[in-house]
């Protein structure tokens, strides 16, 4: 199989085994959360707000700086950067790393979400999660010697299974890795991933049963087309929030860098820090602790009201960007659910009456917030309508929910580079919004299609030595990106590639790489991109 590659019942059965796998680190993630945070407020998620606005003010602020601490020492001892690792990682890692993900730094992320959701952190499970999975599978690609598409579809089976195992959500979990992840919906591709999806869930009912993560309330319903022109102008305010969300994370995150250069702070006292706001936050509003769940129960049943839900959404925005901001930690899922649920209801108390004879509930407009916030911070508008349906088990209201996720989406795209993951990568210099053409020539080194001064039509080494006297050369190491922009600036038919070790005044001269070469080598890149999307 490490020669030849796994056949197609052998991948099955691998994909079915990390299925397993990955839906077993969930299950144990979500448990893992559940304990330390009765250990520590002494309720899980499902009262968690409750509970933690009757404990002394001193217990709410001191946990999260604890958490903070400990997490930063994690991240400081096992990660190169002091960042965690989330489903931002899990994209690049499919696009350029041939389906794999850091390891170590997977792991460190993984335990420092773990303390953060635990510890008055205000994010989601879901990041952290699929980036464990992704670990489980690039154990697995590297002790098979998996290819790329391979390495990839492995990557999406993880994904698929951890989210599936998270949430209770066969078809989306499914849906997310090759809509999100691997970003094509491949035929060959979905087989394995279905299997893997389909392990997860199974996972979490062995657990968990067979219930929905949020009961609605029985009455009411939408008044169809009547009341659709509302559910289109929730989609468009629900992206303007979703855009607020994504950017209030993006300034947090370059002010906390700011504040951390021009203090000299310890990259492992960042998150105490962000823990000593969170804390001071929770004090008055301790529904911003956790992953949020019995808050978003409380909108999408109706308890709470106008002013409140605006002011629990604000907060809950600021929550989460001290949290990503100051490198505590975990998902944006999540803290999606419970922004859109707030915006959602207070949309749909104002619409509800306004116009009360043509409108139903306004747990609707929650339920279709909900879905429109998180479909537009995820970018994934298919799989983010499908997990709230089965999430909440209500297919009756699929066309408010789809009206206000296509509006929503269709808004915050523009307005950010198509979600908060492409955003992040853009952000670090990785373009993968733009398509294979905009990203491809960075995976491919010179150093692979160079000729070397042996080959038989090599540059003229005369030419060459001419060329780096004026400054026109390139590393071995650069990549085709690169020498595309040089090309085109010079308008040089080769471009020399040197080698300069330490110590020695003269570079090394390789050889050179060919226009004609570099132009054939991204047209390949293109085609085998274009042939696994469409096989």
């Amino acid at each position: 199989m490490r020669k030849r590659g796994p056949s197609q019942i052998q991948f099955w059965f691998i994909a079915l085994a990390i299925g397993i796998g990955a839906g077993v680190a969930a299950l144990a993630f979500r448990k893992g959360i559940s304990a330390l945070q009765t250990f520590l407020y002494g309720s899980d998620d499902l009262r968690l707000a409750s509970v933690a606005g009757e404990l002394p003010w001193w217990w709410v602020l001191a946990v999260p700086i604890l958490g903070g601490l400990v997490v930063g020492l994690i991240l400081d001892r096992f990660t190169p950067d002091g960042r965690v690792r989330a489903v931002a990682d899990v994209i690049e890692g499919a696009a350029l790393n041939a389906g794999r993900v850091e390891r170590r730094a997977g792991l460190a992320s993984a335990a420092a979400s773990l303390i953060t959701l635990s510890s008055g952190g205000s994010s989601g499970r879901e990041g952290p999660v699929v980036h464990l999975a992704a670990v489980i599978s690039t154990w697995v690609s590297n002790r098979i010697n998996a290819n790329g598409i391979t390495g990839r579809d492995l990557l999406g089976c993880a994904v698929a299974a951890a989210v599936s195992a998270s949430f209770n959500a066969p078809i989306a979990g499914a849906i997310f890795a090759l809509e999100v992840v691997l970003r094509h919906f491949a035929v060959h591709a979905f087989a394995p991933i279905a299997i893997a999806s389909v392990a997860g869930t199974v996972i979490n009912r062995l657990e968990f049963g067979g219930v929905t993560e949020f009961m609605l309330p029985g009455e009411g319903g939408l008044a169809f087309y009547a009341e659709l022109p509302a559910f289109l102008l929730l989609g468009l305010v629900s992206g303007l929030v979703a855009v607020a969300l994504m950017k209030s994370v993006i300034f947090a995150e370059d002010v906390g860098n700011s504040v951390q250069k021009a203090l000299c702070i310890p990259r492992y006292l960042r998150p105490m820090l962000a823990g000593a706001v969170l804390g001071a936050i929770a004090i008055p509003f301790p529904h911003i602790i956790g992953v949020g769940y019995e808050t978003t129960s409380a909108a999408l049943t109706g308890q709470i009201g106008l002013g409140a839900a605006v002011l629990y959404a604000v907060v809950k925005v600021v929550a989460v960007a001290v949290t990503m901001g100051g490198r505590m930690g975990g998902g944006m899922f999540s803290p999606a659910l419970v922004v859109g649920a707030l915006t959602g209801l207070a949309f749909g108390l104002i619409a509800t009456s306004v116009l009360p004879e043509v409108s139903g509930a306004e747990t609707i407009y929650a339920l279709a917030g909900m879905g429109a916030v998180a479909a537009a911070v995820l970018g994934a508008p298919i799989s983010t309508t499908l997990i709230v349906f089965e999430l909440t088990g209500d297919w009756e209201t699929g066309l408010a929910v789809m009206t206000a996720v296509s509006l929503s989406t269709a808004l915050a795209s523009r307005l950010v580079d198509r979600s908060f993951f492409l955003t992040q990568l853009e952000r670090r210099g990785v373009h993968l919004a733009a398509g294979p053409q905009a990203y491809l020539a960075d995976t491919i080194r010179l150093s692979a299609i160079l000729r070397g001064m042996d080959h038989r039509r090599a540059a003229p080494e005369a030419v060459c030595r001419e060329m780096i006297g004026e400054g026109t050369m390139l590393g071995e190491n650069q990549t085709l990106e690169t020498a595309l922009r040089t090309f085109e600036a010079t308008g040089a038919d080769f471009i020399p590639i040197i080698r300069k070790s330490p110590g020695e005044d003269e570079p090394e001269l390789l050889g050179a790489v060919f226009q004609t070469d570099a132009l054939r080598a991204y047209a390949k890149a293109l085609a085998d991109t274009a042939a696994e999307e469409h096989s």
